[in-house]
């Protein structure tokens, strides 16, 4: 790595910084500046975009039309600075004392440069097997923007063989982590005098069974843990993070509704969860009818992203450890995209520069030297791309 390559990491990261990519708004200006240097490197460009047209993922494939590539991937949102303390402007990177601070600097668009720096030396090799590189929308949200790219990736095309999230793990391999899985509870009763209870159907009363479901759920995944669990805290998790409902105490509410976030571990089963949710809801449903036969009771779903499960002799572990040097067994409690990738047939692993510990506050920054220790793993990724 020279110095050369590390001062174009940090110019090509302030131009992502200074794309406020905020999941709630548009992603396309990045998406497009992300096409366009790919493009000028001979890359073949694919978007997936959402149903509003506003928010794209980009996949990107260098090299020979052949099976076997490795992906190279990272979303392109980042979380709100709202009612957060900045000592400066969130969206404009600063240095100092050896960090880069800005929003995204480590979660995760220090992934993303170092991969479009890194793609310029791709580009000048005669490559037996290609690089993917996907960049995705709405992964703060639920993970919500990678499914489709993986479809059309694994639909038709080089199918790659290896996928690595470049989610910041401090450059050290993690081979498996929880999931994802969220859920929002509407229900509508009919309001009435709370002394007339079969004049109406208070839809908080009757949330409440499910909420305890949930609880009483947590209560049996925490007990259900292996003892040699490798995580933090060592089960699978649900929390209602979200609940309103009802005007005034001797009033039926007319309405109710809460949200709900579980964290499965790869031995929890969160959609055989979501599914007696919506069987218990149905039973409440029928119930409310009796005396408010407009009443209801739906089941949203938010988001689905299954964890990443360690695999036995995996290639992309393999990989990894032998360009990062690492060989310690390494699981995290947050989410990546990485179950998804894993899901559609894909080796994965999750490794990238930056601590989670920095990601999501105020003055969010990486340092230096962790972009340092990504370009040398990404420089060292030819040796496994070309056979001679």
């Amino acid at each position: 790595m020279t110095a050369q390559s590390l001062n174009k990491v940090k110019a090509c990261l302030a131009d992502l910084i200074a794309m406020a990519t905020v999941s709630r708004d548009s992603n396309l200006q990045l998406i497009g500046y992300l096409e366009d240097r790919l493009t000028a490197l001979g890359a073949r460009c694919f978007r997936t975009s959402d149903a509003t047209h506003n928010k794209a993922n980009l996949h990107a494939i260098l090299g020979p039309d052949t099976d076997g590539g490795v992906v190279l991937s990272g979303h392109t949102d980042v979380v709100p600075v709202d009612d957060q303390d900045w000592s400066s402007d969130p969206f404009e990177m600063i240095e100092m004392n050896g960090r880069l601070f800005g929003r995204g600097t480590c979660d995760m668009k220090g992934f993303i440069a170092c991969a479009l720096v890194a793609a310029e030396d791709y580009a000048r090799l005669d490559l037996d097997r290609p690089v993917h590189f996907a960049f995705s929308y709405d992964e703060e949200v639920g993970c919500l923007g990678a499914p489709d790219m993986i479809r059309e990736m694994t639909a038709s095309g080089p199918q790659p063989a290896i996928a690595i999230i470049g989610e910041p793990t401090g450059m050290k391999v993690v081979t498996g982590h929880k999931g994802l899985y969220s859920v929002e509870v509407v229900v509508e009763g009919l309001e009435a005098h709370s002394s007339k209870v079969e004049d109406g159907a208070c839809a908080v009363t009757h949330a409440v069974p499910l909420m305890q479901y949930l609880v009483d759920a947590a209560d049996a995944w925490k007990a259900a843990a292996p003892a040699d669990s490798p995580f933090e805290p060592p089960y699978g998790t649900i929390t209602i993070g979200e609940m309103s409902g009802g005007t005034a105490l001797n009033i039926l509410a007319r309405k109710a509704s809460f949200g709900s976030l579980m964290r499965p571990a790869p031995w929890d089963d969160a959609r055989e969860v979501g599914a007696e949710l919506r069987r218990r809801a149905a039973a409440v449903q029928e119930k409310m009818r009796r005396h408010a036969p407009e009443a209801r009771v739906e089941v949203f779903q938010r988001s689905d992203a299954p964890p990443l499960r360690p695999e036995d002799n995996g290639a992309a572990e393999e990989l990894a450890r032998r360009l990062t040097g690492d060989n310690a067994k390494r699981y995290v409690s947050f989410g990546t995209e990485a179950g998804q990738f894993q899901s559609a047939g894909l080796s994965t692993v999750v490794c990238g520069p930056g601590y989670i510990e920095q990601a999501h506050k105020p003055d969010e920054f990486v340092d230096i030297s962790q972009l340092e220790a990504c370009l040398g793993f990404l420089n060292k990724l030819p040796s496994f791309l070309m056979d001679k």
